[in-house]
């Protein structure tokens, strides 16, 4: 008799077991369910801000020549916003102006000229006026660069490292001074800066360490001032793009095409438009996501030793 209660009590004991595993077990499904659809949601079926009402009839692109920053250029113009495009050459500013014109009749283009690696005190002056002048409502910050190939850190040229934060940081800093003051007045905007997964997704970039601190200065710049400004109508929001098929990813990763995971500049353009206003961060292209969650999956120190092995093969390539 005593040795059934034992047994019965045991049986008992496994059931509550096995019921709290169950509950935990459908909970945590339940979770992970309920992220899935609201990541369904917000990349393939939410509709679009109206940009002009929102924001205002004006963006401004840095870096507006080539990649992600003409792409996006023409992306806002699809949406009916005239465009002013910042960038180094005059030449192919006035080149992107003249497609953007042909191909978007019916917006209005300006162009300033400007080399965040020189002297931006003029473009810098023309920025602030253009704010005060047009209805700026929209600012991409995408004006980026890196090493020209992987290095440690004691073998970058002094003149290399002070041009990434001079372009990167400086520059994203003190355009972006520029236009919220109008914006502040307007009670509205939209600031985007363009950052880099190389310093939110993997938790560290070795050999690029200098470029991927730049990106993380952007990162929680960000996200800073979308805290200290959203009361005022302005959405400050950092996008966080992984490999993009543009020529600067061609000369530091060897990426030669586009892929499954790797979105021409067109198509990521249309993915980062669709999420501004959306969250202070995001990463707009629906494969960069799914990266970036299973990245997330696997221990730092995995993601360091495959970083460093793809570096230490691009260094040893270079040498």
């Amino acid at each position: 008799m005593e040795e059934h209660i034992a047994c019965s009590s045991e049986f008992a004991g496994v059931n509550i077991i096995s019921s709290w595993c169950f509950l935990i077990g459908l909970l945590v499904t339940l979770k992970h369910l309920i992220s899935l659809s609201k990541w369904i949601f917000a990349t393939f079926l939410r509709s679009q801000i109206d940009l002009i009402r929102t924001y205002g009839s004006w963006a401004m692109v840095t870096g507006a020549t080539d990649g992600i920053g003409k792409a996006m250029a023409h992306r806002l113009a699809h949406r009916g916003l005239n465009i002013i495009l910042v960038s180094r050459s005059s030449k192919r500013l006035q080149t992107v102006a003249t497609e953007l014109q042909a191909h978007h009749p019916h917006i209005l283009v300006k162009a300033i000229q400007m080399d965040f690696s020189g002297d931006i005190a003029e473009g810098l002056r023309q920025i602030a006026a253009a704010t005060r002048e047009l209805d700026l409502g929209i600012l991409i910050n995408n004006v980026g660069i890196t090493y020209p190939g992987a290095m440690f850190f004691d073998q970058v040229e002094e003149k290399v490292w002070r041009k990434i934060l001079k372009v990167n940081v400086e520059g994203t800093t003190r355009v972006t001074r520029a236009v919220v003051a109008g914006m502040m007045e307007r009670r509205r905007g939209a600031i985007v800066n363009i950052g880099s997964g190389a310093s939110v997704v993997i938790p560290s970039h070795p050999l690029y360490s200098i470029y991927a601190a730049s990106k993380a200065y952007v990162d929680q710049l960000s996200r800073s001032l979308h805290v200290e400004y959203k009361q005022y109508g302005i959405h400050v929001q950092c996008q966080v793009p992984l490999y993009v098929a543009t020529k600067m990813v061609s000369k530091v990763a060897c990426i030669e095409k586009d892929s499954f995971f790797i979105p021409t500049p067109e198509a990521y353009a249309k993915a980062a438009v669709r999420k501004i206003g959306h969250g202070p961060r995001c990463t707009p292209y629906w494969a960069h996501s799914i990266q970036w969650f299973f990245a997330g999956l696997a221990p730092d120190p995995l993601l360091d030793a495959w970083r460093f092995s793809i570096a230490m093969r691009r260094w040893k390539g270079i040498q």
